[in-house]
């Protein structure tokens, strides 16, 4: 077998084991939140619409983008076990992993809100107009996303480890974290409204992105709210919102049977894209 063979097929077996394993976390993260929402209807955010007719859409589409982001993060883990990068990989001890981690998720969240705003723009929307189809998102519709949206936004893991050549260990807690991350802020439901997910701290609960969902033109971050609130695209009531729901939060119930959800979706309007 040639070197280029040796190679292709070792980075094969990499991406066969990364899409398996993103796959997994994928049922398995969704899942759980799942059980976790159908217990407390009550933390509902948009208490008068329904995204649950899209969610076989959203798995089939999920299983697409799933292998655009298995690719990324391949290449990327790949391209630094082999030295493929302009740089030393930055050594991993237990005095550099959290900073390591931290600077990796505020250059994704920088890379993503860029990406974000571009796919936003009247060139690239066609790219993105699948995952706005989830007007009121659900757990399975984090990953329901183009090919070329997945491609830009997550391209982060193929392309930045070649010139910040973080270890592979990075990366993939970082996907991880990322996975968790994106499925809670497309839950539909809210477990983290607190003093920290507003001004003046730059955290961000599950509202953020809904809001994007639902309106639009806001909200385009991913981790942290600065660069909203730098450019001016933070939603103007998202931290009355949030402050309005730390007042007496209902107990979130993690067991027992499913509870009744008694709502009911409002009339679309129209124009707004189906849910």
């Amino acid at each position: 077998m040639t070197m280029l063979a040796w190679t292709l097929a070792e980075f094969a077996a990499l991406y066969g084991a990364v899409y398996a394993v993103n796959v997994a976390g994928y049922f398995l993260v969704c899942g759980a939140i799942d059980h976790v929402n159908r217990r407390n209807p009550e933390r509902r955010i948009q208490k008068n619409r329904r995204g649950d007719k899209r969610i076989r859409e959203e798995i089939r589409h999920s299983l697409k983008s799933i292998a655009v982001t298995a690719a990324s993060l391949s290449i990327g883990i790949f391209a630094v076990s082999k030295g493929w990068t302009l740089f030393q990989v930055w050594p991993l001890t237990w005095w550099t992993a959290v900073p390591l981690f931290v600077l990796c998720m505020v250059l994704f969240d920088a890379w993503f809100y860029f990406g974000h705003r571009l796919l936003h723009t009247k060139l690239f929307y066609k790219y993105h107009l699948l995952h706005h189809r989830s007007v009121a998102p659900t757990v399975w519709s984090s990953d329901s996303i183009g090919l070329v949206d997945t491609a830009i936004c997550q391209g982060f893991y193929a392309v930045v480890p070649i010139i910040l050549p973080f270890p592979p260990q990075i990366l993939i807690a970082h996907r991880v974290f990322d996975h968790v991350n994106g499925t809670f802020g497309h839950a539909g439901f809210e477990y983290f409204a607190s003093k920290t997910a507003r001004y003046p701290w730059p955290l961000l609960c599950a509202t953020y992105h809904d809001l994007h969902h639902s309106e639009f033109k806001y909200n385009f971050a991913n981790y942290f709210s600065v660069w909203d609130r730098l450019l001016g695209t933070a939603h103007p009531t998202y931290d009355r919102m949030v402050e309005a729901m730390e007042v007496d939060p209902a107990p979130i119930r993690l067991a027992g049977p499913p509870a009744p959800d008694l709502g009911r979706p409002a009339p679309r309007a129209a124009g707004t894209p189906a849910e």
